[in-house]
Order: C-alpha cells, then structure tokens, then sequence
C-alpha cells in the first residue's frame, strides 16, 4: 500500500495493487471512515470521505487481505514478551475487531501459525523497545497447505481486550505491566517470556450494540467500529461458550419461529448450508426476491417478501414489524451497491424491535451453530471452576 494526499494518487495505487483496497484516514481511531473498496468507483466515494475525516492528513490505502484475523495481546519489559493467550476471530478480516467475535484459545490455528504468531509479537515487541502493554492484529491467509501471516497493525498500549485475555487466562497484565513501566522486569515479578499455557476452558468474547437507541444508524459492519460494549461466555466447549456470549449479548437465535433472509449473489453459495441446518432446525424461511428463488431452486420451503417498500405487502419490513420473523440474515455485496442500500431499512427495523440481525456469514454461521448445540451444552460454574 501507499500513503496518499489525492484521490488521483490513491486511485493509482489502486491500480498497482489491485482492488479490493483498504482505504482510511491516518490518525483515526476505532475505523473511522475505513472502507473496502472493490473498484475505482468506490475509491473515488471513500478516498473524498477519508480526507474529509482527516482533514490535511494522508489517506492509507492498502492491498485487502480477506483471511482469518487473529489478536495478541502482551507485556513486553524489553527483555522478554509475555503472551497471555491468542485470539481468534470468527470473522473474516474485515469487521473491526471491536465488533468481532473473538475466541480464546483459537481453535482454528495450525501450530505453525501459532509459532509465527509468537515469533513476530516477541520480535516486534523487543525491536520496538515496548515496556508495558501492547497489541498487535494479524491476517493470516491461507493458500493450500502454505499460510502467510500478515501484521495489520502494532499499537503499544493497552486495548479493550485486555479484562478479556486477562481474566480468562489468569494473567494480571495490567499490574505486571505496571510494575515494567515502575522499573521492575517481568523476570523480578516471578513471570516467564512466551506465549502462556493454555487454559483448559473456552471463552468467547461477543460484541454488545446500542443499535435501537441510535437513530439512523446502519448496523452493517464493516471496519468502523459500532459496538458500544462487550460480553463474554465461558465453559468447557466453544459452542457452549459462544452460546452463553450470544445470549449476554442478545445476539442469540429464538429456538423456533421464522427467519428473514437476503443474501448478495456472491455469497448465496457459502450460504447454503447455513440455510439447511436453518430448515433442519425447524425454522420457517422468509427471504427477497432473489435469495427465494435460490431456495427454492434448492427444493426448500420458502416464502418471498419484496425488497421494495412501494411495490406490495408484505414487504421486509412489514415481516419484521408484525412479528412474523424473529431474526435477520442480511448479506450484501458491498458499501456502494445496491444490496446495502436495499438493506438499510430492515436492518434498522431489525434494530428497533431489537431482534438478531446478522450481516457476516461467518457470524451468522456461529450463531446456528450455537443455537443447534442446545441447552444441554451449558454448564454453570463460577469462573474459578474454569481456570486451570
């Protein structure tokens, strides 16, 4: 990627690099005006919006690396790095890490990608000479057998994951890192470099949204953060973990009732089986124009709804606001097109009647999978129960 003052100077890098781009402003925090662009169209859009969020600063624009996002945080006294745990997204890069969902430890990672992990936060730590917290995100991408890691951002300081990895892994990072900065190295307070033991438990942290009480406001996530808190679900198997997250949250599936849907054509094949495992559960499935015919090429029970308000009943947001369905599976295409734009209505009605309304597949994925383990996957125990 580049650093660029015009939009004529990002549209060239753009052209070197080759879309999808990452484009933001500098200087920013919690993705303020990050896009993905996928053509020279959207570039010109956002790059004017990044300049007009960061007025007199350069405009980042980056190669976009769809992959597994992965989070370290650490405590690094210039002599070794403490690694409490890693953690994983569910998410594909591309949501904000605020708005992810996260999972300690990762279940997903090779142990080579692992090492690398480490190998690079105690390399980066020490090269940065850090004394104190710091946290760096990674993308790691996968082609065959071969896996790329990719650093996406260093930041050294504390993040909003460290009461997380912190409480779930039995690590006190913020008064080991405190000591550090007072003087006292992490081998004078009886703590080894590397990354930790694995706790033998899975904790899930879930973004928590304010979505119904902001007006106007888009529930589509992308890089700008939107989650205004967190939750977090703790047990001994990730789909009991994730369910207790979902649910703290109020991102958790009903166990029966109707689920809207309305699925971008790229993403209608990845789909599929989401929708299966759906009719399985026993849901009843609403879904637009498109995404009907496609279930119902399929030879699955579907009823369409129209995308467009002024054209009959019922429409998607009548469906939302009559109470017919009890959840939304909205994946559109992309910032500029046509399949955002449809969708805002009923994301927002979703949002106000305060149902699950889920624009990732991968969340979406994670939230039936939840729902399909069951009650009977809980288990309740204090959390010192969990710790090793």
């Amino acid at each position: 990627g580049a650093s660029v003052t015009s939009v004529e100077d990002a549209l060239k890098t753009a052209a070197v690099i080759d879309y999808p781009v990452l484009v933001r402003p500098s200087y920013v925090l919690g993705g303020r005006a990050m896009e993905i662009v996928q053509n020279a169209d959207e570039l010109t859009h956002y790059a004017a919006a990044a300049a007009e969020a960061g007025p007199g600063r350069p405009i980042l624009v980056d190669k976009y690396l769809e992959g597994r996002e992965v989070e370290v945080d650490a405590v690094c006294d210039g002599e070794q790095v403490l690694i409490p745990g890693i953690m994983e997204h569910i998410e594909r890069a591309g949501v904000h890490s605020g708005d992810s969902l996260a999972v300690y430890p990762p279940i997903n990672l090779t142990d080579a990608e692992i090492d690398t992990v480490v190998d690079y936060t105690q390399r980066i730590g020490l090269a940065l000479e850090v004394q104190g917290l710091m946290n760096i995100q990674y993308v790691i991408v996968r082609s065959g057998e071969i896996s790329d890691v990719y650093v996406i951002e260093v930041n050294p300081r504390s993040s909003r994951t460290v009461p997380f990895i912190s409480k779930v892994t039995n690590v006190p990072m913020v008064r080991l890192a405190t000591h550090v900065m007072l003087g006292r190295s992490l081998a004078e307070q009886g703590w080894s470099g590397g990354l930790q033991p694995k706790q033998q438990l899975v904790a899930v942290k879930a973004p928590a949204f304010s979505m119904s009480k902001l007006s106007g406001v888009d529930t589509y996530l992308g890089p700008e953060m939107k989650s205004t808190g967190e939750a977090m679900g703790v047990d001994k198997t990730f789909s009991a973990a994730l369910s207790k997250a979902l649910v703290s949250a109020e991102l958790a599936l009903p166990a029966e009732g109707a689920i809207l849907l309305s699925i971008a054509d790229r993403h209608k094949e990845e789909a599929e089986p989401i929708i299966r495992r759906l009719i399985e559960a026993g849901f009843r499935l609403y879904a637009t124009e498109g995404t009907a015919a496609m279930i119902d090429g399929l030879g699955l029970p579907v009823e369409q709804v129209t995308k467009k308000l002024r054209e009959g009943h019922p429409n998607v947001v009548d469906v939302i606001r009559d109470g017919t369905v009890d959840g939304v599976i909205n994946i559109p295409e992309g910032r500029m097109t046509g399949t955002l734009r449809d969708g805002f209505h009923f994301r927002r009605e979703a949002a106000v009647r305060r149902i699950p309304c889920f624009t990732s597949l991968d969340t979406a994925r994670a939230a039936v999978d939840a729902l399909l383990a069951g009650d009977q996957a809980y288990t309740v125990q204090p959390l010192s129960a969990y710790l090793s």
